[in-house]
């Protein structure tokens, strides 16, 4: 099959190079992962993944970590799950 239409999108620069990270790590360019996008919407007839939009408490939340608000754990798991847990959070050790 011949490759003659052309395809622009505008998306964030950020999402864009973090991308692009991803297409380099597992070889294929930005044309092929398009093109198996395209193609995986034409076999299922549908976006070929879940599109939902988050419920009100997921809002609030994404908009606070995006204020800077929330809770950091800086890579421990262990705050996270005492957090979430209470006392019933095990250490790992």
């Amino acid at each position: 099959m011949a490759k003659t239409a052309t395809i622009n999108a505008r998306v964030d620069e950020r999402l864009k190079a973090k991308a692009k990270k991803v297409l380099r790590r597992v070889g294929i360019s930005w044309s092929e992962a398009v093109t198996m996008l395209l193609h995986q919407i034409s076999l299922q007839q549908a976006v070929p993944f879940d599109v939902r939009t988050p419920n009100v408490k997921t809002q609030q939340a994404m908009t606070d970590l995006d204020a800077g608000k929330g809770d950091r754990f800086n890579g421990s798991a262990h705050g996270l799950f005492k957090s979430v847990l209470g006392n019933r959070a095990k250490s790992g050790s």
